[in-house]
């Protein structure tokens, strides 16, 4: 009995991309590292270095589990996760809890009984990503023609007004980049992609003076001209800056005093922290076990059994690319601050779960697709 369950652990264990799993879980260990550094420096509660343990953990069990049941079964079962996802963001615009010094986004519902919320969105990002490979995968053949464009782009904007209704515009951005990798990847018309890019030209004055307001625009115009506001909205980045900057090459070590608060270093702006307590050299290491788990996943995708499989990997690598990108980009004061998480090492239960949940779906692509390459009896 033993030796058959072995055998079964030895299997499943054969089928999965180890390199990518344990990408995964060395961003976690050093995340793990740097929150408990800014609690050292008094600057977070020991609760959110438990949570972001917790997290993994849970995040690791959910990629196994969801490795474990075939993706084309997953994508079956639409009809459920995705009303259910859909049913959970809507609720935030009635029950929804806001973050701390953020003005208008509702986008956590708190768990009944226990001091803890989630960020319903994250699950609404799988839901999406599952769902439109499905609908890609139907109509590949003749995606091109408007009729079939005109619904998938109605499919995309579903998902991403609903996170707009929020107030929460940094994920809005995140299923559009889904969206557009994704139709991209499974061969759009240049015709069409040149047209979009002529209109969003066209429209960026509309959404400059009508849809942004103040806060929006002065966190682009402080991007552009630091010193416009040094003392309001770019102060942060400003700060981030100079704490990147004051780590060096070496950086002060992950558990000195000596530690320049900036607001959010835990979340949005870890990748700042780790300049100051890893220096440069810690950084470029960040930058390049992300970049190698992006490589990783589109090594999937492209190896991939089916167009499902591939979409699927495209997807979840729009994710992990774009947040990690922009996290980045903002710390450096070179993109606007828009309260996304990088990926696996900012702090926040949900989006660490669903990180992982992301990885188990190209972990089950590869898993059923070697299988159905090499079949095993």
């Amino acid at each position: 009995m033993l030796k058959k369950i072995g055998s079964i652990i030895l299997k499943f264990t054969r089928r999965l991309d180890h390199l990518l799993l344990l990408l995964c879980v060395l961003c976690s260990c050093i995340s793990v590292s740097l929150i408990w550094g800014i609690y050292n420096a008094g600057y977070v509660v020991d609760r959110v270095i438990l949570v972001q343990i917790f997290a993994a953990m849970m995040g690791v069990c959910a990629a196994l589990l969801i490795t474990s049941l075939d993706y084309h079964f997953l994508s079956k079962l639409w009809k459920i996760f995705m009303p259910a996802s859909i049913l959970l963001v809507s609720l935030t615009y009635f029950i929804g809890q806001k973050r701390a010094d953020y003005i208008d986004d509702r986008a956590w519902l708190k768990i009944p009984f226990i001091n803890l919320s989630f960020q319903p969105s994250e699950i609404l990002k799988l839901a999406f990503i599952i769902t439109f490979a499905l609908h890609l995968e139907k109509v590949h053949d003749s995606i091109n023609n408007p009729k079939n464009l005109i619904g998938l782009c109605i499919h995309g904007a579903i998902p991403t007004f609903l996170v707009v209704l929020q107030g929460d515009h940094g994920t809005a951005m995140v299923f559009i980049v889904i969206f557009a990798v994704m139709l991209f990847s499974a061969g759009l018309s240049w015709a069409y992609i040149g047209s979009a890019a002529g209109i969003a030209l066209l429209a960026s004055p509309i959404v400059w003076f009508f849809l942004f307001d103040d806060d929006k625009r002065m966190r682009v115009l402080t991007v552009l001209n630091p010193e416009l506001d040094p003392t309001g909205k770019g102060w942060q980045q400003g700060n981030g800056l100079i704490s990147i900057g004051s780590g060096q090459v070496f950086g002060k070590g992950l558990f000195s005093h000596d530690v320049s608060y900036i607001p959010e270093m835990h979340n949005d702006f870890i990748f700042a922290y780790a300049g100051e307590a890893m220096g440069f050299l810690g950084t470029l290491g960040i930058i390049l076990i992300l970049g190698f788990i992006c490589v990783r996943i589109m090594k999937n995708a492209v190896t991939a059994g089916d167009l499902l499989g591939r979409y699927i990997c495209v997807g979840v690598f729009a994710i992990i690319f774009f947040q990690t990108f922009w996290g980045i980009g903002m710390c450096l004061s070179m993109l606007p601050v828009a309260g996304l998480p990088i990926p696996f090492f900012s702090a926040g239960g949900t989006s660490v779960v669903m990180t992982y949940a992301s990885i188990g779906l190209v972990l089950n692509v590869h898993k059923y697709s070697n299988a159905y390459l090499f079949s095993e009896n």
